[in-house]
């Protein structure tokens, strides 16, 4: 039998659990309504008395539903005085960004640090210049080539800017693109990604040696060169035969020229503050005393701040001899300062400064901290002598400094023999020699100009003339496609602060705190000047070089800066 809809089968109990849970319990008083500053409203909510704009005629993704009501509009609608034909200007142009094209007339230095000072995002496609099978280049040899190339640069001496410059170039050149090469003061690494959805691939070096000469470094600069350049086909293969030739060539000058070269280098920076012959024949025969004794520490497996610090005791102790002789016409600040000036690190200071100014902060605070530590070196070596002499009753005068020597033409063709003997320290290629000696007699030129026939400061003239150094080294370089560093470096060495560096450690040695320290102080500003100096001088020298950038002529991008935000 069915029950009847509606009948007493089809009632149901009302029971506790057929309630919602938020009605009025029965038997209760609905509680008084709140007061009407407590009725909660949207912070969206147009205040009291306020009359909401009409929305323009087809304007809004809402309708009204009828005559006179609100329009609610969508969040994505455009406002009502937007206008397509005049629309305000957006983050990216209508016509798009500019496309970066480079210039195959560019030395493909300028070209790849173009390149690293771009964002990923806005690089060009890489040109592949040398060829590759249609499997695609073989990444790990590549990477493995250029971290090889990579460590010869920065052993060798270069920046870290040039170095990642050159080895964004070989990994450009075989066709890998995404790729970020890294160079920090010892470590080498290169993260190369092939696709948005492929993992990426990272190898590292490690630079455990270093050792200058500059005809390596040339030939490295030329091997980048070539594979650079579409007109030559190298392959892998060339490549690393080339790079291994490279290694295993012989330094072009034997161990008895380069000994020669410190004293040379010793007695022409004698000369220089106002040395005569004598003087020029013992500063010579200390400082390649001083050279043997650090080759011999060397075969003996010392550290090379025990090698700066014997290497500074014979200049020393000879000047401290010559002052107990008392010979009345030989100069013994001179001898000492001679000696310095073939130990001071100049190589390292300009690197490393060239590197924070670049924006390579890590690379920069390590090589300046190399500086410091061969700076104390030969301050160690320099003290133990002078202190030994003051014991046995030397009389060293700290007022010789005040002494001029004006004799230009002998003070011109002695800073020549000096960029001439640091050029030969270095290593550098002998086609080379000659250019750079010619740079560094017009930097002293410079300086002698300005500091005594000028009366200027002896920091700013210092200045002046190493910007010319840089300013020359630049131009020679890329006139030759090479590196700047050996027509730099050795140009620098008359410019060096020898006198200074000696003033100072004769004040700490007599206990003249106060001299000593302002002493030392005008060394640091001087060897500042100089490194500060030859960066300008590059950076002034690329100012008239065309740079690639956008179509149109897009301003030449800085390196790493953010301008102080």
């Amino acid at each position: 039998m069915v029950a009847e809809p509606g009948g007493p089968e089809d009632e149901k109990p009302q029971s506790d659990e057929a309630h919602s849970a938020f009605s009025q319990p029965a038997g209760t008083e609905p509680p008084a309504a709140p007061p009407e500053e407590d009725h909660p409203t949207s912070e969206f909510a147009l205040p009291a008395g306020v009359t909401p704009d009409s929305p323009a005629p087809g304007s809004g993704s809402g309708s009204g539903s009828a005559s006179g009501s609100e329009t609610t509009g969508s969040a994505f609608a455009l406002p009502s005085t937007y206008s397509f034909r005049d629309s305000p200007p957006a983050f990216t142009p209508a016509h798009g960004v500019p496309m970066v094209r480079l210039t195959k007339e560019a030395p493909w230095q300028d070209r790849m640090r173009t390149m690293l000072r771009m964002p990923v995002a806005e690089r060009p496609a890489p040109d592949p210049v040398q060829r590759h099978d249609d499997s695609g280049p073989a990444v790990p040899r590549v990477l493995d080539l250029t971290l090889r190339i990579g460590e010869l640069l920065l052993a060798g001496g270069e920046g870290a800017e040039d170095v990642e410059a050159a080895m964004f170039a070989v990994m450009r050149s075989y066709g890998l693109d995404r790729c970020e090469p890294t160079v920090t003061f010892t470590l080498l690494s290169i993260s190369h990604q092939p696709s948005l959805v492929d993992d990426p691939v990272t190898a590292s070096r490690t630079v455990r040696r270093r050792a200058t000469d500059y005809t390596r470094l040339a030939a490295v600069f030329r091997l980048i060169d070539d594979i650079t350049t579409a007109d030559d086909e190298i392959s892998l293969e060339e490549a690393y035969r080339r790079l291994a030739e490279i290694r295993r060539n012989r330094h072009p000058y034997p161990g008895w020229v380069l000994t020669m070269a410190a004293g040379g280098l010793a007695g022409a920076a004698s000369v220089l503050v106002g040395g005569g012959p004598l003087v020029f024949l013992i500063a010579a025969l200390g400082a390649m005393l001083g050279d043997r004794l650090a080759w011999l520490c060397a075969g003996r497996g010392l550290p090379e701040f025990y090698q700066f610090v014997v290497a500074a005791m014979p200049p020393a102790a000879m000047g401290v001899a010559l002052t107990l002789t008392h010979w009345s016409d030989v100069r013994p600040s001179a001898v000492i300062t001679g000696g310095l000036f073939a130990l001071l690190p100049g190589r390292a200071l300009v690197a490393g400064v060239q590197d924070g100014l670049t924006g390579y902060y890590i690379t920069a605070s390590a090589r300046l901290l190399e500086v410091m530590y061969f700076f104390i070196a030969i301050v160690t070596g320099v003290l133990l002598a002078l202190y030994g002499g003051l014991q046995l009753g030397a009389e060293l005068d700290p007022e010789a400094r005040f002494i001029t020597h004006d004799r230009p033409v002998i003070q011109i063709f002695a800073s020549m023999l000096l960029t001439l003997a640091f050029a030969v320290l270095l290593q550098q290629e002998r086609a080379t020699v000659l250019a750079v000696t010619l740079n560094g007699g017009v930097a002293w030129i410079v300086f002698g100009a300005m500091a005594r026939t000028g009366k200027l400061s002896a920091v700013a003239a210092t200045a002046a003339a190493a910007g010319l150094v840089g300013l020359f080294g630049q131009l020679f370089s890329r006139y030759r496609y090479t590196s700047s560093l050996p027509y730099i470096t050795a140009a620098i060495g008359p410019l060096l602060p020898g006198s200074a560096t000696y003033f100072g450690l004769l004040g700490v040695a007599q206990n003249e705190l106060d001299r000593g320290l302002a002493s030392l102080s005008t060394a640091v500003a001087t060897a500042l000047a100089i490194a500060i100096g030859v960066n300008l001088g590059s950076e002034i020298s690329r100012l008239f070089m065309r740079v690639p950038g956008a179509v149109g002529g897009a301003n030449r991008r800085a390196a790493k800066r953010t301008r102080g935000f």
